[in-house]
């Protein structure tokens, strides 16, 4: 069975009100719930704002730390989820449900290596 990583993408600053996130964390819990019933849960957690990033650089030796994400754009990185999946089309079923859990939010699904 392979892995894939699912990445759930935010806007920077938008912060949802409280009546959503409450229910997207349910929808969340009974969708890991349901993975883990499957077999296919691996693992899941959300993120600390971009702002809170460091990122490290090392070239030649010479080694740079700067703080925030390493690419600025207007979104970033909100969440993750590992699963197991036979193939692209089964990570794409949960990819579906979390997107609609998440909606209007995107899902971005790669393989792992390995």
């Amino acid at each position: 069975m392979n892995q894939y990583l699912l990445s759930v993408y935010q806007p920077d600053g938008e912060i949802p009100e409280q009546a959503v996130l409450d229910r997207a964390m349910a929808d969340l819990g009974r969708i890991a719930q349901e993975a883990q019933a499957a077999g296919a849960w691996v693992f899941t957690h959300g993120l600390h704002p971009a702002d809170t990033a460091t990122v490290v650089t090392v070239r030649g030796g010479d080694e740079l730390i700067t703080d925030g994400p390493y690419l600025e754009g207007k979104e970033h990185v909100g969440g993750f989820w590992v699963i197991r999946a036979e193939d692209l089309d089964g990570a794409l079923v949960w990819a579906r449900k979390i997107g609609a859990a998440l909606s209007p939010l995107p899902i971005e699904i790669r393989p792992i290596a390995g």
